[in-house]
């Protein structure tokens, strides 16, 4: 059941003033007499008075109830059982994108890389409290956005990005050692790295396993996702033609990536097309939003409108009735 409190409650000492206003009322109704006046009442014995007569205070405690709820919306009424479940914030998230030759591979649709980033872009739209960054690698890595909550912005960084940016290669190590340098100072109560590659660490000055060891130093969370499917997929392959397709073996380092997952208390994940690699994204989502500790919170609502209107409708129905049918000759005391 909800509670009704009140912003300015020292207002409603304001409603003090009616009883004065009532009794002042009561005294003049009891010593008005008519302007008009007659020589005798005698045509007047035995009438009655009407039910129009009784009516006409009916105009004085309208207007005294819509004072009254005025006084009442000058307080601001507040309800104070409205309670809703919101997810604490604090959660920094760095997505760390493989732009290697091989994710132009045709195994996802259009390719391996144009699929992640739409995902990705999809993933980051409902995560409307956290800051995400980007750092994308191949041979080499570098921050392509940082931390940031402006996700339009994020989003315009990732419709940036394709092959050949950067020496070709798959340096994972360089990769999550970057993004660890933008999240070991993160205050956040939640710090995630979310790592997809579709090959097998081959470049960089910095193992996986021991990236991995400094993630954990500074409480960061590592996902690991292999993009690419099961056997053969047709990868791009220079010829003096220009590039064709040619089906070669997919491979995957999942045993890094499982290790890096495993030391960081987070997941590895496979994704063999456009729809594993969505159900993967929903997972992470919901595995996050798990782990963030959940509180009510109690949310104070505004309920002023519902008295404000009431009073409104008290003037009107006081006004309407005093012009058309409760109409009074002036009367002096």
């Amino acid at each position: 059941m909800e509670t009704l409190v009140f912003q300015y409650p020292n207002l409603l000492y304001l409603l003090l003033l009616l009883v004065p206003a009532i009794i002042w009322y009561i005294l003049k109704d009891r010593s008005s007499v008519a302007s008009l006046q007659f020589s005798s009442l005698k045509a007047f014995e035995g009438s009655r008075s009407t039910f129009r007569q009784y009516l006409r205070h009916l105009l004085f405690v309208l207007r005294i109830f819509a004072f009254a709820l005025l006084i009442v919306v000058l307080a601001r009424p507040q309800s104070t059982e409205r309670w809703q479940d919101v997810t604490t914030e604090g959660i920094d998230i760095m997505m760390v994108l493989d732009i290697s030759s091989s994710m132009l591979a045709r195994d996802f649709q259009p390719d391996r890389l144009e699929a992640s980033k739409d995902l990705a872009t999809e993933f980051i739209s409902g995560r409307d409290n956290d800051r995400i960054g980007l750092v994308v690698f191949a041979g080499e890595s570098f921050t392509q956005c940082p931390l940031t909550s402006d996700h339009s912005v994020l989003i315009n960084f990732f419709n940036d990005v394709e092959s050949g940016l950067i020496e070709d290669g798959t340096a994972i190590g360089n990769g999550l050692a970057t993004s660890i340098s933008r999240l070991k100072d993160s205050k956040a109560k939640s710090k995630v790295i979310i790592l997809l590659t579709d090959g097998v660490n081959n470049r960089g000055e910095i193992a996986p396993g021991t990236a991995a060891e400094i993630a954990k130093t500074f409480g960061i969370r590592v996902y690991t996702i292999g993009v690419g499917t099961k056997g053969m997929a047709p990868y791009p392959v220079n010829s003096p033609y220009g590039i064709r397709y040619q089906n070669m073996k997919v491979e995957i380092d999942e045993e890094v990536l499982k290790e890096v997952a495993s030391v960081t208390d987070g997941r590895y994940f496979r994704a063999t097309d456009n729809n594993k690699l969505r159900e993967i994204y929903k997972q992470i989502d919901q595995l996050e939003k798990s782990k963030i500790e959940v509180k009510e919170l109690s949310k104070r609502k505004e309920e002023y409108a519902i008295f404000a209107m009431i009073a409104f409708a008290l003037l009107l129905c006081e006004g309407l009735l005093r012009l058309l049918f409760l109409r009074t000759l002036p009367i002096r005391v």
